[in-house]
């Protein structure tokens, strides 16, 4: 086969198959990367806002996406808000991904009393979800009559089945840096598509 049939056969080849391909892995590696990343449900401490075997979508933009290999985030929409359904590092293993409703925000002393969660004395009134949503005293960093304070660029949370969950109240906060992103879409299976709200 002369040189010229192998050019063209290469160039069909190129426009094709392999430069479309190529443009698809790039684009499918922004998007994962910087706007949006799928998830999986392994446990059942998200009930019954969440439950095992769920497939939900991730923003990662939101509170900024983080460039690879540094903490430094770029084009930040806002901060967590409570009530944020938050997917984060765990922070006592990075290769440990959890998701956890956010419950206190920097700066502010959280408490859990009476299965009600107190923000700086306070009783949480909203979102409406954590107002009656039932949170019962664990370990070091929930115990009753003891308020938590959240540290600068940190953040409380908590999981929905309060007495199924492993989050704050056992190891403390999550760290700004170890911020994945909001969980906003459940996407699979067909019977539980739906947004996922803060209330």
């Amino acid at each position: 086969m002369d040189r010229v049939k192998l050019r063209k056969i290469w160039d069909y080849w190129y426009e094709e198959w392999i430069k479309p391909l190529i443009i698809a892995i790039v684009l499918a590696l922004i998007i994962r990367t910087f706007i949006i990343q799928p998830f999986k449900i392994p446990s059942g401490s998200m009930r019954p806002t969440l439950v095992e075997g769920d497939r939900i979508f991730v923003s990662k933009f939101i509170y900024g996406a983080r460039i690879p290999f540094t903490n430094k985030r770029v084009f930040t929409v806002r901060a967590p808000a409570r009530g944020d359904v938050m997917v984060f590092e765990s922070p006592l293993d990075p290769d440990k991904d959890f998701i956890k409703r956010v419950i206190g925000l920097p700066g502010e002393e959280v408490e859990i009393a009476n299965g009600k969660i107190r923000i700086d004395g306070e009783i949480a009134e909203e979102p409406s979800f954590i107002h009656n949503n039932y949170y019962y005293n664990r370990s070091v960093f929930g115990k009753e009559g003891e308020a938590f304070e959240v540290p600068q660029d940190s953040y409380y949370v908590l999981g929905d089945n309060s007495a199924s969950s492993r989050d704050s109240r056992y190891w403390g906060i999550v760290p700004k840096d170890n911020i994945i992103g909001r969980a906003f879409f459940i996407f699979w299976p067909p019977k539980r598509i739906k947004i996922l709200r803060n209330n």
